[in-house]
């Protein structure tokens, strides 16, 4: 996808959500808590700020997992998943990780038939 492209399909995403959720756009960090919900797959609930940050880290993992660079090992006993690395990711320009963020988001979501 082109940089123009990415953007756009990236705007309309975030209004799906922010409609969807009732709530302003949402930013990399809301996007990347979203999807980590949904990969922990125990609905939504309060979390500590600790598991915020799990959560998006579940979710980065699970996106770069498209591009090869994590496994899924398994579930914890508390049915939190965790990834492995499986190859190094590239040092990315800014430019590139944002690109790259938005588009693996973009096809997570179109994956759910959100967009």
């Amino acid at each position: 996808m082109k940089i123009a492209e990415v953007n756009r399909k990236w705007e309309e995403l975030r209004g799906v959500i922010a409609e969807n959720f009732d709530m302003e756009l949402p930013d990399m960090k809301v996007m990347l808590f979203l999807i980590g919900v949904q990969e922990l797959g125990q609905g939504p609930k309060k979390f500590s700020k600790r598991e915020k940050e799990e959560l998006m880290h579940i979710a980065t993992c699970r996106l770069f997992s498209a591009m090869g660079f994590y496994d899924l090992k398994g579930l914890d006993e508390d049915g939190w998943p965790h990834w492995e690395l499986v190859k190094p990711v590239p040092n990315y320009t800014l430019l590139e990780q944002e690109m790259i963020m938005k588009s693996l988001i973009i096809d997570y979501f179109q994956e759910l038939e959100i967009i």
